[in-house]
């Protein structure tokens, strides 16, 4: 009797002939079926799917798109008829973008949860100056199947470069309970690996991991730049201010895979949860010198905190009343603008021409400059 390969299926096995032929056809029908039952599975397809990957930033309009992305904010919805659509945000390395999905129903909505990778097929368009995406098919994909360095902005080695940076550029305090400061929170190492982690927004500016910590790198140069210029100001108190302006991100947000709100920044927010961070690490550099920590830096550094948004209507309880609180509160806003700013200019999706869509926030369009400049 003929021997059966393994794997080979006794249906196949009917139709193989006899003699040299038949093991010939036996490994050409095992080596099929083989083909089959591996390179028709999922992660095959995703894998070679991904080797060929385009990015948000690179689509364009009417473009069709079936990549693999991270999903937040999903919603079910209903429109004007009655009929429900699904709508969700889809990311990548290189940006963001909102998608719909019509004639959605709960069994799609239930499939996959905010913060799972996602394939996603679908056309890409402009709507009112902005890309999204209408989807027809999306299905979850396992994290083992995703090469997640197609999602993550900041590498390892630059995060470890910044984190260094900025403990290199906390240790040039000079007034020695401010150093002490510092020093309690660069060892705390749950706190330094929550602070090099976290973004510093979920939409608006250094919206991604590590994102916080590029934020502060970038605010303690330009303090380094501006306090010398100013001998009126207390530069390693705007040092420190600059460190800890939004260390209560650590906790507002929550940024494991999907950005997003945690209960505790919804319900007391950044500015409150920083102060309190503030307040336990003077109670501890307290304990650990034997010396009561300076009432006037401490209150000082609180009003820093707390005033740093600038204005009631932007969240902060107090205006900026002294001049380092008041040079925090324009430099942190100068890099969080030219951050969000030169991010929208560069990730545009009309390359055609030399201005952005109208910015309802901002009032106006952002001008990306002639046909030269965008080349290079």
């Amino acid at each position: 009797m003929a021997r059966v390969f393994k794997g080979v299926s006794k249906k196949s096995h009917v139709f193989l002939g006899r003699g040299p032929f038949r093991i010939l056809a036996v490994l050409r029908a095992f080596a099929l079926e083989w083909m089959v039952s591996h390179f028709s599975h999922p992660p095959f397809l995703l894998a070679h799917h991904h080797m060929a990957r385009r990015f948000i930033s690179q689509l364009g309009e009417r473009e069709s798109v079936d990549e693999v992305f991270l999903v937040a904010d999903k919603q079910l919805r209903t429109n004007r008829q009655g009929n429900f659509y699904l709508q969700m945000r889809l990311s990548d390395r290189s940006g963001s973008l909102t998608a719909m999905m019509w004639n959605a129903n709960d069994k799609v909505y239930s499939s996959f949860e905010n913060g799972d990778y996602a394939r996603v097929q679908g056309t890409s368009q402009f709507y009112n100056g902005a890309l999204q995406m209408i989807v027809t098919r999306i299905d979850r994909v396992i994290p083992r199947d995703v090469d997640e360095a197609d999602f993550v902005t900041l590498n390892v080695s630059t995060i470890d470069r910044l984190a260094a940076e900025v403990a290199e550029m906390l240790r040039t305090v000079r007034n020695e309970s401010l150093r002490n400061l510092v020093e309690c929170f660069l060892v705390d190492e749950a706190f330094m690996a929550a602070l090099t982690s976290a973004p510093a927004g979920i939409k608006n500016h250094h919206a991604y991991r590590g994102g916080l910590l590029e934020h502060i790198h970038s605010l303690l140069r330009l303090v380094a730049i501006v306090a010398p210029h100013y001998p009126d100001l207390d530069a390693d108190l705007l040092l420190l201010g600059a460190f800890l302006h939004d260390a209560g991100k650590i906790r507002e947000l929550t940024y494991e895979r999907e950005l997003a709100y945690s209960d505790e920044g919804q319900l007391v927010g950044h500015l409150v949860i920083g102060v309190g961070m503030l307040d336990e690490k003077v109670r501890e550099v307290e304990r650990l010198t034997g010396e009561p920590f300076p009432r006037e830096l401490h209150l000082r550094l609180q009003h820093m905190i707390v005033s740093h948004h600038g204005q009631y209507e932007f969240g902060s309880p107090k205006l900026p009343m002294t001049l380092e609180a008041i040079a925090l509160h324009y430099l942190d806003n100068l890099d969080a603008k030219m951050h969000s700013l030169g991010t929208l200019i560069r990730e545009d999706a009309n390359t055609d021409s030399n201005w952005t869509p109208f910015q309802a926030p901002l009032g106006r369009k952002l001008y990306k400059g002639g046909e030269a400049a965008r080349e290079n």
